[in-house]
């Protein structure tokens, strides 16, 4: 046993007085015989004691399942040891939920549970549970003047802000604690080092290059001074020389980079604790430094290593990559695959390569399968976003040189498996959920709700209130993850042909985008063929494409210079390979990241010198355009629920404050026009008379504000008595025919570039609703009132949802009443459809005419069944005749 635990249990034996207690003996001595010859096997030792204690029907004593509590501390601390991550989990989780139940004191459960915990959620991408793991313990060390565990909560926590990518909040935690707090010598080597990790990610950043790889390099020098003098910190000091090794490869000077490695060995050997996976770390980081310095060779030999080091049954063969069942979550696995996959390229091995990307992106779903959170699922799909660009590129080239429509295909299936996973995730394994495990889902994103706004206080915030809810919210984690194990959740597939197949059906061209970093992949699916463009993003091409979105950051932006909106309208058109109307007039594009932003209808298909905005040559003349989060999206959309269109309208107008919508009423007074329905006007527009009542609707139609948010703060969207953020709309469970989002940047939000927006769009997507208008800027309060009565106009003449929006956009282009200024793409562009592009119903009348006619046959078929049925089918045939 490690000294800490040792040391912990003696402790309790003396405050607790158990000496002698028959439960807890037969545990201490299960836990001493174990850490005296601990080994992988052994650890079922430890099992079968657990599982002994709970099948004895005896009455379980507090001091019997503190026992328990270290049994599964020392458990996993082992588990950890032997490389049994998960496993390490899941028994830290039953020993903190234990400690958190009966209220236990006397032991120290942020040392021997809750910090290994919280670097365990980091390692393993669970960056919520990690986050709010070390605020729980923070919290318990700030009420216990813990000074030295708060500094550790401190660290851990800017571990969490760096591998989410916040790296500014990590890096002002780390300089504030630096500052103010009373810290050793190794404290401050300790945060020096992690402080200077932050620094080195953001070379990238607006910091500039230089500045960013100069704070780093003194962080990490600062470090190293500070713990040379502490044999007890070999291993941070190793990390210090580790990260120096990678700024020096950053920046090119391999000859340093080797001489710091080495260091970083050195220390390491003095480690007193030289577990597995920090073994393989050390055996992947040597590789990655000898692919560097051009030696594949011996970069494929450390590779090796870590395969060995970290998989028992690895035998060292001519492919060296692994086998697939032998496999687990495990971030360093991950990396030495990827590695791996950059030596068979560099040794021009480009289909090996695929091979080895192929087992990272295994991992890469283990590591998905553990997680609850949609945050931490989100930020892991980045690794793999990553990955995936590179396989793309493989792709590209090998179709360049052989000319095989299979490497298109290929790729195109691989991107979509990039495409919005969480939403297809949550929308395919909805249905399969257990009513308590919904309810579970619902609790945990209420407490969510409940830290989110509490956190937006800032300075008023109640941290009790917060760490409360954060106690709620591991506890139901805990619980989903049981729930999760027993349920594994399900991914639709589809193929090509199914694709070929409806396209073809609908008379539609589908256009998929996948954004990487320096170009743009076209996947473009029409006539029962996808084709394959590679648009490069290399000198003025993203700049471009950024500042026509800009366009419509300002209403007068695009008034101010129509010629120049003319002129990079028609280059964005052309630079995004968009085809030529000749067959179909129906486009249906799967947009990616920023071009999620992007309004397709408003581009140039043919530049021109006009100022009037009525008669530019807009996509929108060529197309009726549908947006799609993903392919899977369009080929999986159901009927529509309701035969008859009836709307909910939530319509809180705002009057007689700052917020009033003027033109609003217009809108509502254009629905009623045309539809039946109930309308929620001023007072009456609250949330909960729109939960109330959104099931039994076709049309949620909601007029009002709304905004995008920012990096801190989610995107909402207002009723009359509350703002709701985008993510307290996941728990609605609506199934609407179409939802009209009425308001500024209802599809704003913080952006990922797989995933999509987090807009209020979403939210409403999470509760089930398939078909949306949203728009993508600040709103004009009267030209959308315009815009919607022709939308709804359209809908009362049957048009389908899709082609109701581009009609409305036409007919507001062809309004005499409408003045050129407003008729600039600012103030029609801005609403977007996504989802089915399903014919237009039947609508009510026509049913009554078909029953007519059935009437009438009946008539002739009672009073003459011979005679008059001729003469009927006569007059039929005449008036086909005439149509």
């Amino acid at each position: 046993m490690n000294l800490h635990h040792l040391y912990g249990l003696l402790l309790l034996f003396v405050n607790l007085n158990v000496f002698g207690q028959h439960q807890e003996d037969q545990i201490y001595h299960a836990i001493d015989v174990f850490v005296a010859n601990p080994s992988a096997k052994a650890l079922q030792n430890l099992t079968n004691t657990e599982a002994g204690f709970w099948k004895n029907p005896k009455p379980k004593t507090k001091e019997a399942l503190l026992a328990l509590v270290v049994l599964n501390c020392n458990k996993a601390y082992y588990e950890n040891q032997f490389g049994q991550l998960e496993k390490a989990i899941k028994s830290y989780e039953k020993a903190w939920l234990l400690y958190q139940k009966h209220h236990f004191k006397g032991y120290d459960i942020i040392e021997y549970c809750l910090k290994p915990l919280g670097n365990l959620y980091t390692l393993l991408g669970d960056y919520d549970n990690a986050e709010n793991t070390i605020k729980q313990y923070y919290f318990i060390a700030d009420q216990e003047k813990n000074e030295p565990q708060k500094v550790a909560a401190i660290l851990n926590l800017s571990n969490v802000y760096q591998n989410t990518g916040n790296l500014y909040k990590a890096i002002d935690l780390l300089e504030k604690t630096l500052q103010t707090e009373k810290l050793t010598s190794t404290q401050k080597g300790i945060l020096l080092n992690n402080l200077g990790a932050n620094y080195f990610l953001t070379t990238k950043s607006f910091l500039g290059k230089t500045t960013a790889f100069e704070k780093a390099e003194s962080s990490f020098l600062k470090a190293i001074v500070l713990l040379n003098d502490d044999p007890s910190q070999a291993e941070t000091l190793s990390n210090s020389y580790r990260n120096l090794a990678k700024l020096k490869i950053e920046q090119n000077d391999l000859a340093n980079a080797s001489d710091y490695f080495e260091k970083a060995k050195t220390a390491f050997r003095k480690t007193s604790a030289q577990e597995p996976r920090k073994k393989a770390q050390l055996y992947y980081e040597a590789a990655f430094l000898s692919f560097r310095q051009g030696n594949i060779k011996e970069a494929n030999q450390n590779i090796i290593s870590v395969f060995k080091t970290l998989l028992p049954d690895y035998t060292d063969s001519k492919s060296i990559l692994p086998n697939q069942n032998s496999l687990y979550a495990e971030t360093v696995l991950l990396d030495a695959l990827d590695l791996q996959a950059a030596l068979y390229l560099t040794k021009n091995q480009p289909k090996n390569a695929l091979k080895s990307f192929a087992l990272s992106f295994h991992i890469e779903e283990l590591f998905q399968s553990l997680l609850v959170y949609e945050n931490s699922k989100i930020v892991t799909q980045i690794r793999n976003r990553n990955r995936t660009e590179k396989c793309l590129s493989i792709y590209y080239s090998l179709y360049e040189k052989e000319k095989k429509t299979a490497y298109i295909e290929s790729a195109f299936l691989l991107s979509e498996q990039t495409k919005s996973v969480v939403l297809k995730s949550h929308l395919n394994n909805n249905a399969n959920r257990s009513r308590e495990e919904k309810l579970m889902l619902q609790q945990l994103q209420n407490w969510n709700t409940v830290i989110i706004k509490e956190q937006q206080k800032l300075e008023r915030a109640n941290i009790s209130k917060i760490n409360e809810a954060i106690k709620k919210q591991n506890e139901l984690m805990l619980l989903l993850k049981k729930s999760k194990s027993e349920n594994k959740e399900t991914v639709h597939d589809f193929d090509l042909q199914q694709l070929y197949d409806k396209s073809e059906q609908d008379h539609a061209v589908l256009v998929e985008y996948f954004l990487g970093s320096d170009c743009i992949y076209n996947f473009t699916v029409e006539n029962n063929t996808i084709h394959l463009y590679y648009i490069s993003l290399e000198g003025t091409g993203f700049a471009s494409l950024m500042e026509f979105i800009r366009f419509f950051n300002d209403p007068n932006a695009i008034t101010d210079n129509p010629q120049n909106y003319n002129r990079l309208g028609s280059r964005i058109y052309k630079n995004l390979k968009i085809p030529s109307s000749a067959k179909y007039k129906n486009l249906i594009i799967i947009p990616d990241g920023i071009l999620s932003f992007l309004p397709f209808e408003a581009l140039i298909t043919k530049e021109s010198t006009t100022t009037n905005f009525a008669k530019m040559h807009y996509l929108v003349n060529d197309f009726n355009v549908a947006y799609n989060n993903s392919v899977s999206f369009y080929l999986n959309s159901v009927p529509f629920s309701k035969t008859k269109k009836t709307v909910l309208g939530i319509f809180p107008i705002f009057e007689n404050t700052d917020f009033a919508l003027t033109f609003s009423r217009n809108e509502l007074q254009s629905i009623k026009k045309n539809f039946g329905g109930q309308f929620f006007e001023n007072k009456a527009a609250t949330f909960s008379n729109f939960k109330q009542n959104a099931l039994h609707y076709s049309i949620l139609h909601l007029s009002t504000h709304a905004s995008s948010g920012d990096l801190e703060t989610p995107a909402s969207i207002k009723f009359y008595d509350q703002e709701i953020l985008y993510s307290e709309l996941y728990n609605l469970h609506i199934n609407p025919d179409l939802v009209v989002l009425s308001a500024c940047e209802t599809g704003i939000g913080k952006l990922y570039k797989a995933e999509g927006a987090m807009s209020v769009a979403r939210g409403f997507q999470f509760a089930g609703a398939q078909n949306l208008l949203f728009s993508l800027w600040k709103v004009n309060d009267f030209t959308t009132s315009v815009f919607m009565d022709d939308f709804y106009t359209n809908l009362k003449k049957d048009h389908s949802y899709f082609e109701a929006n581009a009609n409305a956009k036409r007919d507001f282009l062809k309004d005499p009443n409408i003045p050129n200024a407003k008729k600039s793409p600012y103030y029609w562009s801005a609403f977007v459809y996504y989802g089915s592009i399903a014919p237009a119903e039947k609508s009510s009348h026509y049913i009554v005419y078909i029953i007519s006619i059935l009437t009438l046959i009946g008539l002739f078929l009672i009073f003459n069944p011979y005679q008059k049925w001729k003469i009927f089918i006569k007059s039929l045939k005449k008036k086909n005749t005439e149509k």
